[in-house]
């Protein structure tokens, strides 16, 4: 079973690309961040003929989670249980077979000390009450998404540099290590340990081509679940195509 997750940074504009990925690397779950589409305006069709059951939360221009799945999930839930109709559209979990799959788009944070950062912070702490009253460890999990957070300096571009910006400040990764601490793994690095492996690069300073990235997507899993895992990556090949996402897919494998 492939796990894949994506921030396709508008699902109408990058439409072709994940039609393709889904053609060539058949996932059985892909998890998609930014689709920026209200759910009316969801391109259903495509995907349901790609051969995929599609959920979806979103909201015109901003954020907005899909999860596509080759079974139809037995459980959906589609924002934090008690959010607001306001509250923006960045969680999406649902439970294909026997594993539950919790897909999040954390909030970008736009600089540390501002309200949007401290906003992400306790974003984080929603994620991990949601875990506690709603999961246990020893269940099969995954949670998977774009984190906004690099969590070690192997992860960056220019450790030095960064250090005390947004995507690697101290509270961040403390915030992102607080919920893994609930009894969750970093599949890429249960399986890769070199440094200058990135998900993400700005559209800026031909960043890409210079691979001034960060590596920000990731899919955890609960300990019965990365014992299942049987590898991890990033396909960096979308993000060299034409009009490409700002991040690059990551995927899992597991034997379930």
């Amino acid at each position: 079973m492939i796990i894949a997750s994506w921030n396709v940074n508008s699902i109408s504009v990058r439409l072709p690309h994940l039609l393709e990925w889904l053609k060539q690397h058949q996932p059985h779950v892909m998890c998609l961040q930014e689709t920026k589409t209200v759910d009316e305006k969801f391109p259903l069709k495509p995907i349901e003929e790609a051969g995929y059951h599609c959920e979806f939360h979103g909201e015109k221009a901003y954020n907005g989670v899909a999860v596509l799945s080759r079974q139809q999930p037995s459980f959906v839930q589609k924002g934090f249980p008690g959010d607001a109709e306001t509250a923006s559209r960045r969680f999406l979990e649902v439970k294909v077979g026997p594993l539950h799959v919790l897909n999040v788009y954390v909030p970008n944070g736009s600089e540390v000390g501002s309200d949007k950062y401290f906003f992400k912070l306790k974003w984080f702490e929603q994620l991990k009450h949601h875990l506690r009253s709603r999961h246990k460890p020893g269940e099969l999990l995954i949670v998977c998404g774009d984190f906004n957070v690099a969590p070690e300096e192997r992860d960056v571009y220019d450790p030095v540099a960064l250090a005390n910006q947004i995507l690697f400040s101290p509270d961040e990764r403390a915030a992102l290590e607080s919920v893994k601490e609930w009894g969750l793994v970093d599949t890429f690095r249960q399986h890769n340990q070199e440094a200058g492996q990135y998900s993400w690069w700005d559209y800026r300073m031909a960043a890409f081509r210079r691979n001034m990235g960060l590596r920000i997507d990731h899919i955890l899993a609960t300990r019965p679940a990365s014992e299942k895992c049987t590898r991890a990556w990033i396909d960096k090949e979308p993000r060299k195509l034409e009009k490409p996402a700002d991040h690059a897919p990551v995927a899992a494998e597991f034997s379930v």
